[in-house]
């Protein structure tokens, strides 16, 4: 193992209904959708149209300014609707299953031997080119582009996250063909974060022309954005891409069978959910496949995602693209009156303000309830104590908030996406959205350099 990078801040919250060690085949869903919104900056053109039959792999909708970006479905069937919400906005694409599994052919091969505009090219066509993220941004990667790295998070340190090593199990292959394919990209090495703490998975530790990194410590360490940061940090005018690592393994199968496979394993868990276990489904499955009679209660936040960054769903919604997790939580919309006040033994808290503290090892069943208002935002110090990286991050947000670019850039926005500062919204006294300010400073540096 080489030298373990050491992770000091950061904060794990310890919440209830972490997701057992077992894997359950999901029953099958009626409906499959492809969702715009999970991918930010994006604005589609729509190819298929409402009752239109469709291929798993047949291209339902492109990026308009980028069209070389294709989005497929995830089954045969038939497009059953097209959910839109303010100003016309395209929300998701439903796709109505026929069970048939017809699909749509790519090239199949080993993708060593091909050059990078067959591996491209197969990408793009096959709709799995949108799981390789670029970084600064966090949007969908540039064909055009050559990165000078690629980063890959082994790990996950979110709350109740998934744990990828199990999920890895058997993939071998799979995400070994997937790293062939990826070295067709980039000139410069392959970078694969892993977690010190325990063994790694065979596909980890067996795989070739990868760079492993070792590191430990409390999240956000498993985030790529924090590897990144502490391996080879990105400066103005570079360019790194992200891979998680079940989109590897889905590149790798896409080139040995020349078939789009939109499977993908996804933990369900949260203190609201019964049997908390691992389900094997297909990209944009309806939650309620995998949530029917399994919840403890009605009143309840359904998440795709983790609790910090994921995204809220209802029951008849669908698990975002590449969501490896749905979380189930109790919803908050209650008033608590003099809740501050109490000895709050059952409160997690992350100072010491309630006595909770004394039980550091506790779980808790934490609910949606922001206990309190957006107020000044003002100097705490908090958020420096739980962001691992070597940047201002309240400056940083105020910089956004002017619509400094010159600042932003030298605060180090260019390292950062929502998921790097999403424990500093959650620590925030002020109520401050964190996550929301950061997107939209993204997306206004993005529109001012090109």
């Amino acid at each position: 193992m080489s030298e373990v990078i050491k992770i000091r801040k950061g904060l794990d919250i310890k919440l209830k209904g972490r997701a057992d060690k077992i894997f359950m085949k999901a029953p099958g869903s009626a409906t499959y959708a492809v969702k715009p919104v999970d991918f930010p900056s994006l604005t589609p053109k729509i190819v298929a149209k409402p009752c239109e039959e469709v291929r798993a792999g047949s291209v339902i909708f492109y990026d308009k300014y980028r069209p070389e970006i294709k989005f497929t479905s995830p089954v045969s069937g038939i497009v059953k609707s097209i959910l839109r919400g303010e100003r016309r906005r395209i929300i998701s694409v439903v796709i109505e299953a026929d069970g048939k599994d017809a699909a749509e052919n790519f090239k199949k091969g080993d993708p060593a031997s091909m050059s990078r505009e067959e591996v491209v090219e197969n990408l793009l066509e096959s709709g799995l080119w949108p799981v390789i993220k670029q970084r600064p941004y966090g949007v969908i990667a540039s064909p055009a582009d050559k990165p000078k790295a690629i980063f890959i998070s082994g790990f996950d340190t979110a709350p109740l996250a998934p744990d990828y090593d199990f999920i890895m199990k058997d993939q071998e292959q799979d995400f070994q063909a997937g790293i062939d394919a990826l070295r067709r990209l980039t000139e410069g090495k392959i970078h694969l974060g892993l977690d010190a703490r325990y063994p790694a998975a065979k596909a980890y530790t067996q795989a070739k022309h990868v760079e492993r990194h070792y590191f430990s410590g409390p999240h956000p360490t498993g985030n790529v954005g924090i590897q990144i940061h502490k391996i080879d940090p990105i400066n103005k005018g570079e360019i790194v891409w992200t891979v998680k690592p079940q989109d590897v393994a889905a590149i790798g199968r896409l080139f040995q069978t020349g078939k789009y496979d939109p499977s993908m394993i996804v933990a369900l868990n949260g203190s609201e959910v019964k049997k908390p276990v691992y389900y094997k489904l297909l990209r944009g499955a309806e939650i309620s496949s995998i949530t029917k009679d399994n919840l403890s209660g009605d009143h309840v936040r359904m998440i795709s995602g983790n609790v910090l960054t994921g995204r809220k769903v209802e029951e008849d919604g669908h698990i975002g693209f590449s969501d490896a997790q749905v979380t189930v939580i109790p919803e908050g919309d209650y008033y608590e009156m003099f809740g501050w006040i109490m000895p709050g033994l059952k409160k997690f808290s992350v100072s010491r303000t309630f006595l909770s503290w004394i039980t550091p090892n506790r779980q808790y069943a934490l609910d949606t309830n922001l206990h309190g208002g957006e107020r000044a935002f003002v100097m705490t110090g908090e958020y420096e104590k739980v962001l691992p990286m070597d940047i201002y991050p309240v400056a940083l947000l105020k910089s956004i908030l002017v619509d400094d670019i010159d600042k932003m850039e030298q605060l180090g926005i260019y390292e950062v996406i929502e998921e790097d500062l999403a424990l500093c919204e959650f620590v925030c006294t002020s109520k401050t959205p964190v996550q929301s300010i950061l997107r939209k400073g993204l997306t206004d540096l993005r529109k001012e350099m090109e």
